[in-house]
């Protein structure tokens, strides 16, 4: 369903399970970093009232998620941790295509935030699978869920405002680059991404 081109290993979980702290770190700022880019969205797109209509409850949504994260670190005493630079989301930015009308610099936005998404809803299906920790892996597949119908959202509005042929043209372009992008990262398992 995802299209993803390059599957997580799933030992990934093992690394990420050996430092619940820094993979919950993590989770928290993806959160923080998806209710600013809906925020974000919506204030340069005013005049696309379903852009409006679909990604505001997002942001309420994304930072309902990061408080839950920042419960799940307190209810485990443990502490949220500083950001990090994230060579994933960096890579994906450098790949949008520079320039363009302003409905080509909102389809590449767009897409980049489903492909965040899908790879997301990826990561937290393995760790809703494979934690040993009965209540993370519930955790988890809550969170799953709710990255598969942001993606789904963000890759119909950018079908919406864009030419469909056109989009579908560069998702298969975001993905074959995202493929070799996530094979070329060190595997960090503190890591959403």
């Amino acid at each position: 369903m995802l299209g993803l081109q390059f599957p997580t290993d799933p030992r990934w979980v093992d690394l990420a399970s050996k430092d619940l702290a820094e993979i919950l770190t993590d989770h928290a700022y993806c959160e923080l970093k998806a209710a600013t880019m809906c925020i974000s969205l919506v204030q340069s797109y005013p005049d696309k009232i379903k852009l409006v209509e679909e990604v505001s409850p997002v942001v309420t949504e994304e930072w309902g998620h990061f408080r839950q994260v920042l419960n799940e670190l307190k209810k485990r005493d443990l502490k949220l941790g500083f950001q990090r630079k994230d060579e994933y989301v960096l890579g994906l930015l450098a790949f949008k295509k520079p320039g363009g009308s302003k409905i080509d610099v909102l389809v590449e936005k767009l897409l980049v935030c489903a492909l965040i998404e899908a790879r997301s809803c990826e990561r937290f299906r393995l760790l809703s699978l494979h934690l040993e920790d009965a209540d993370l892996r519930k955790f988890y597949h809550h969170f799953m869920v709710a990255e598969a119908s942001h993606y789904t959202m963000f890759l119909d509005l950018a079908r919406l405002y864009g030419d469909p042929t056109k989009v579908n043209y560069r998702w298969q372009e975001y993905l074959h680059f995202e493929g070799e992008l996530m094979a070329s990262l060190t595997p960090q398992g503190t890591r959403v991404h």
